[in-house]
């Protein structure tokens, strides 16, 4: 009987056909778990009893873990068709375990994993592919024509909101912008700078510094980060007001969601993205100067009168419309997402995720096809 103490659970036949299940000491659920492999072994098949019974006389105290034990043996016995008498155990175990038994598990509400067909699966992504787009297409015809009524004096919105949206967009934006375009020219003044300086052609860095960052990368880097920041901003600001019914209620008063919330986020975004992308390439050319000046000891006259050389107004003007219609982008990936957020706090972030993953795809492909066009014109 030792062994009650240790494993606190053992078992005894006192004939061939009713098995006793002694339980001993606490059975808490702070207590460590008990070697049950003795009850375990007793209904393996071939030694399998018609009846089985509880002694606990030397139970000094018992949870929920006791009664998750004999909720176990009571599912082996119904599965084996054994009698289970349970007259030795406390009575408010006897009552919890009738209760637990009295009232059978509802199908359908344990949660079962089925794996679909591959084909069921493709046809309900083809399926959520084509409701996305529809509804995207239909959000950008909106924002179209909420545009042409700008354009035309009849756009119904708050002058103060686009104020303060370009502040948002705009000023608070710099330091950041500072940063990583700062940073970015150094990276790409570094690299070229290894590799031109084996052929003595150093003072070419500023072309590569200046073409690189004026063309694309500033307008690049400026979209990405404002992908994250403003249009992120934008789709936390709509699916709050989406969670909280405003938009509806802005739908019931007669006044167009689109033209009052949207357009003036994308009017700042598209005002302050050129100012921003300029403001990007000054700082990415500062970055190349500082490694030319302190890497290759290039004269810092020299080096700025190099890249004025090596820049075109067609290359100006290609960033500039590059960052434009990055604005266009970050604004409308965050102000649709927003408006398609569920009525949940988790719906929000989803959004806000939403908005920054499609933003900066978008802006890649962007610059893909814009780059082919401008390939295709010789420009």
């Amino acid at each position: 009987m030792n062994s009650e103490q240790v494993n606190r659970v053992s078992v005894d036949r006192l004939v061939e056909d009713v098995l006793i299940i002694r339980l001993a000491g606490s059975w808490t659920t702070s207590d460590s778990p008990p070697d049950d492999r003795e009850v375990t072994s007793a209904f393996v098949p071939g030694t399998v009893p018609r009846t089985v019974r509880f002694d606990t006389s030397r139970l000094s105290g018992w949870d929920s873990s006791l009664l998750t034990f004999l909720m176990e043996v009571s599912k082996q016995c119904s599965r084996l068709g054994i009698s289970l008498e349970t007259d030795g155990l406390p009575e408010g175990a006897r009552r919890l375990l009738r209760l637990a038994s009295a009232i059978p598990e509802r199908q359908g509400t344990r949660k079962e994993s089925r794996k679909e067909p591959l084909l069921m699966r493709i046809g309900e992504r083809v399926l959520q592919f084509k409701a996305s787009s529809a509804e995207i297409l239909d959000f950008l015809g909106d924002a179209s024509v909420a545009f042409a009524r700008f354009v035309t004096g009849r756009a119904n919105f708050r002058r103060t909101d686009l104020l303060q949206f370009l502040e948002e967009s705009g000023s608070r934006a710099f330091g950041i912008v500072s940063l990583i375009s700062v940073l970015v020219g150094l990276i790409f003044a570094f690299v070229g700078a290894v590799q031109l300086k084996t052929f003595g052609a150093q003072i070419y860095v500023a072309d590569l510094v200046g073409i690189a960052m004026v063309r694309v990368m500033g307008a690049i880097m400026t979209g990405i980060i404002m992908a994250g920041r403003t249009g992120a901003s934008y789709a936390a600001q709509l699916g709050t007001m989406q969670v909280n019914e405003e938009i509806d209620a802005l739908r019931t008063l007669g006044v167009s969601p689109m033209e009052f919330l949207v357009l003036p986020r994308m009017l700042a975004l598209i005002i302050m993205m050129p100012v921003l992308c300029v403001y990007a390439d000054v700082m990415g050319i500062l970055g190349g100067l500082i490694v030319g000046v302190t890497m290759l000891d290039l004269n810092p006259i020299v080096y700025l009168n190099e890249t004025r050389s090596a820049l075109t107004l067609t290359n100006i003007w290609i960033g500039l419309f590059h960052s434009a219609v990055f604005g266009v982008i970050v604004a409308l990936s965050g102000c649709l997402r927003g408006i398609q957020c569920g009525r949940s706090a988790s719906a929000v972030g989803q959004a806000t995720t939403s908005a920054v993953v499609t933003g900066i795809v978008s802006i890649i492909v962007a610059t893909a096809i814009i780059t082919v066009v401008c390939n295709v014109l010789g420009i």
